[in-house]
C-alpha cells in the first residue's frame, strides 16, 4: 500500500525539520569547541592500528593496542589473533598482565588446556613462585575451608533415637523430618533393600524457647508402603513436594526396574488432608528423582536426579514450575555444580543461595555441605567449614535467612544411630567470611577528569562475567568480590580504551583506581596529528634518513591519511641545538623533506603535503646552546611533527 500525497508531505517536511535542528545542534558544538572541524574530525586510533598491522609492520606496542581494543570489546577470537603475534615476538612481556588476557581469551574461545598453563605463567609472574595446578590443588580448597569454619554453633536435637532422623524442615510451629524408627501398628514393614525400617515423615511442635516437643508420625495423608522422606511445602501450606519409592504398578513397570527407584510427588491439601497426588512429568521408570525443594519465587524447583545427561552418580537439576502447575524441561545445573561424584539434598534460601551436599568436590570426607550465590552470573562454590562439615556425611542443609537458625544431617555420632539431625546459628554470614570490597575512581588520564558511567565488570580467571557495576557522576564505583578467588575487573566506556586489574585472592578490601585514555579523538586545524596515535619520530644526530624505527610511526600516520583523503599536514622537523644555527636549519629542512619522500613513497598524495624546518628553534627542554646534557636528552629536540592545515 503507497502513501497519499499529504502523507508524503509530511514526512518529508518532518525529515526537513530533523535534519535542521541536527545542523543546528551541530552548530553549537562546533561554536562550543572553538574551532572549525573537517571531515576527518573523529578517527578511531584503533583502526589505525588495524590497518597499519595488516600492511605488515610489527611491533610489540602495536599488537598490545590491537589485541587490547578487541579484549576490550568482547570479540575473543580476534584479540586472540593478536595477543598471539605479540607474544610471538616476545613470550615474557613486561607487563605480565598480558599472559592474563591471552589466557582468558583462550579460555573463552574453548582452548583450556592451553589458557591453563597460560594463567599458570601469568601467576608465577606476579607471584614470583612455581605454582602447580592453580587454584586446583588440595592447599588452595584447604585454605577455603578453613576461612569458612567456625561459624556456626552446633548442637544434636532430643529428636534423635537408635534408628536414622534426617532432612528436617521448618514450617510454621512445626519440624517435620524423616525416620525409619519403628512404626505405629502391629505390623513391622522391612524394606529389603536396606533391611531396616521404611523410612516416613514425622512432626515435632517447636515451642516459643525453641524446644522440640511431641513428636509423632504425620499421618494427615501421606504414610504410604513404602519409603517417603525430603518434605517441603508452598508458603501457604497447600502444596507439598516429597519423595518416595516409584509405586508405578507391576503391570505397567518393566519388570527389571527396581522399586528402589525414587520418584517426586506433588500433593495438595483437600479438606485439611493430603490428597490429589501427581506423579511429576519429570519423573522416569529407569532412573530416580528426589530431594525436592523450591526456589524463593516458588517457580522453580531443584532437585537430585542420576536421569541421562548427568555428570556424575547424582547431580542437582532444576525445572520451571509453570503456572498451570506443569513443568518444563529439566535443566543440569551444569559442571560448577555438579561432579562425577554425588550432588544430592538441594536447598535453596529465602536470598537465593543454594546449599547442597557432594562427595565430588574437595571437601573433609564424605558429603560436604557447599554454597553457591544462584542470583550471580557465575556460580561459584564454597564449602561451608566445620563444625557443619566432618569427616562423615553431612547433608540436608537448611537455613532462616531471618533467624539464622537452620538444620543439618549428619551420621557423624559414632555409635548413637545411622544418621541424626542437629540444630544450629549461624553466627556469622558465609557472605561476611568470604566476600570483600574493591573501589576506585575512573578518569580521564589528559583531563584528569572524573569519568562516569564506565561499566566495571567483575570477571573470573575463564573470563566469565561474575558482576557488573557503573561509575557515579565523580567516576567512582564499588564492587562485592568473592575474596578466596582470582579475579579481574574489567573498566570500559565508549570512545575510551579500556583497561583491567588482576586482584589477587584473599584481600577483605582493595583499592583499584583506572586513568583511561581516549580512542576516539577529534582532531582540529593546527593539531599535530602524531599525537593521536603517540606516534614519535626521531633521527640520528646530523643525520636525515629515516630510521628503521620511524617507519613503523611514518605508518601510523601513512594510515590516517589514506582513511581521510581530505587531510593536508605540514611536516614540521626539528634539530638538537648542537651545531651552528644556520646548518641546524638546513639539516632539518632536509629531515622535512626526507619525511615527505617516504610518505608520497608509500602512498601518499604530494599535493597533501608541506614541509618546513624550524632547525632549534623550538626546543622541547632546556638544552639549549652551551647548555651541558646528556645524549637522552637532546636526542628528544631531533623530532618530526605533523601539523595539520586548512
Amino acid at each position: 500500500m503507497s502513501l497519499n500525497f499529504t502523507s508524503r508531505l509530511l514526512i518529508s517536511a518532518f525529515l526537513i525539520v530533523i535534519d535542521f535542528i541536527a545542523v543546528e545542534a551541530q552548530e553549537r558544538r562546533l561554536i562550543k569547541a572553538g574551532s572549525e572541524y573537517n571531515d576527518y574530525a573523529y578517527v578511531y586510533a584503533s583502526e589505525i592500528f588495524k590497518e597499519v598491522a595488516e600492511s605488515g609492520y610489527e611491533s610489540e606496542e602495536l599488537f598490545q593496542k590491537l589485541g587490547n581494543s578487541y579484549y576490550f570489546n568482547a570479540d575473543y577470537a580476534e584479540a586472540k589473533k593478536w595477543y598471539e603475534k605479540l607474544l610471538g615476538l616476545n613470550k615474557n612481556p613486561e607487563d605480565p598482565i598480558y599472559l592474563l588476557r591471552y589466557a582468558q581469551t583462550l579460555k573463552s574461545v574453548g582452548n583450556t588446556t592451553e589458557s591453563e598453563k597460560m594463567f599458570n605463567n601469568f601467576y608465577k609472574r606476579v607471584s614470583d613462585s612455581t605454582v602447580g595446578e592453580i587454584e586446583t590443588d588440595a592447599e588452595f580448597y584447604q585454605s577455603i575451608i578453613e576461612k569458612s569454619s567456625n561459624r556456626y554453633t552446633l548442637e544434636q536435637l532430643p529428636i534423635n533415637t537408635e534408628a536414622s532422623e534426617y532432612g528436617a524442615t521448618a514450617f510454621g510451629d512445626k519440624l517435620f523430618f524423616t525416620s525409619s524408627k519403628e512404626k505405629f501398628g502391629p505390623v513391622k514393614r522391612i524394606d529389603k533393600w536396606t533391611d531396616r525400617m521404611f523410612y516416613n515423615f514425622y512432626e515435632a511442635k517447636i515451642t516459643a524457647e525453641g524446644e522440640l516437643v511431641d513428636v509423632q508420625k504425620y499421618n494427615d495423608g501421606l504414610d504410604g508402603k513404602f519409603n517417603e522422606s525430603s518434605i517441603i511445602f508452598t508458603k501457604d501450606g497447600n502444596t507439598a513436594y516429597f519423595t518416595r519409592n516409584n509405586n508405578t504398578p507391576k503391570i505397567k513397570r518393566d519388570k527389571k526396574v527396581p522399586m528402589q527407584n525414587l520418584k517426586i510427588y506433588r500433593a495438595s491439601k483437600i479438606d485439611g488432608k493430603w490428597g490429589n497426588f501427581v506423579d511429576l512429568s519429570i519423573n522416569g521408570e529407569t532412573y530416580s528423582n528426589a530431594h525436592p525443594t523450591l526456589g524463593p519465587s516458588e517457580r522453580t524447583l531443584y532437585f537430585t536426579s542420576n536421569m541421562p545427561g548427568s555428570f556424575g552418580e547424582t547431580d542437582i537439576f532444576t525445572v520451571e514450575i509453570r503456572k498451570d502447575g506443569s513443568l518444563s524441561k529439566p535443566r543440569n545445573l551444569g559442571p560448577i555444580i555438579n561432579t562425577r561424584g554425588r550432588e544430592a539434598f538441594p536447598f535453596v534460601s529465602s536470598d537465593g543461595e543454594l546449599y547442597f551436599s557432594s562427595d565430588g568436590h574437595f571437601g573433609l570426607g564424605g558429603y560436604d555441605v557447599f554454597y553457591s550465590d544462584l542470583k550471580q552470573n557465575v556460580l561459584q562454590i564454597v564449602n561451608v567449614g566445620v563444625p557443619i562439615n566432618t569427616a562423615y556425611d553431612d547433608f540436608a542443609f537448611s537455613i532462616n535467612n531471618t533467624t539464622r537458625k537452620g538444620y543439618i544431617s549428619s551420621n557423624r555420632a559414632e555409635g548413637k544411630g545411622l544418621d541424626d539431625i542437629y540444630g544450629f546459628i549461624e553466627n556469622i554470614p558465609l557472605k561476611k567470611a568470604i566476600y570483600g570490597t574493591v573501589n576506585g575512581q575512573i578518569i580521564d588520564v589528559d583531563t584528569q577528569e572524573p569519568i562516569p558511567n564506565a561499566k566495571v565488570e567483575l570477571k573470573n580467571r575463564e573470563n566469565q562475567l561474575i558482576a557488573s557495576t557503573e561509575s557515579d557522576e565523580k567516576g567512582f564505583y564499588t564492587a562485592q568480590v568473592n575474596r578466596l578467588y582470582h579475579q579481574s575487573l574489567v573498566v570500559s566506556k565508549e570512545d575510551y580504551e579500556g583497561a583491567d586489574k588482576f586482584l589477587e585472592r584473599g584481600s577483605e578490601s582493595q583499592e583499584a583506581n583506572f586513568s583511561l585514555k581516549k580512542d576516539k579523538v577529534e582532531i582540529t586545524t593546527g593539531m599535530d596529528i602524531a599525537k593521536i596515535v603517540d606516534t614519535k619520530i626521531y633521527f640520528d644526530l646530523n643525520a636525515y634518513k629515516i630510521r628503521p624505527d620511524a617507519e613503523l610511526e611514518l605508518a601510523k600516520i601513512i594510515a590516517i591519511m589514506k582513511k581521510n583523503p581530505s587531510l593536508k599536514i605540514k611536516v614540521r622537523s626539528h634539530t638538537d641545538s648542537r651545531a651552528e644555527d644556520p646548518y641546524n636549519m638546513a639539516l632539518s629542512e632536509r629531515r622535512a623533506q626526507e619525511t615527505i619522500k617516504y610518505m608520497v613513497t608509500n602512498g601518499v598524495s604530494e599535493d597533501r603535503l608541506s614541509g618546513e624546518g624550524r632547525g632549534e628553534t623550538e626546543l622541547l627542554n632546556h638544552c639549549a646552546n652551551n647548555v651541558v646534557c646528556s645524549k637522552k636528552e637532546h636526542a628528544v629536540n631531533r623530532r618530526s611533527e605533523f601539523i595539520i592545515m586548512n
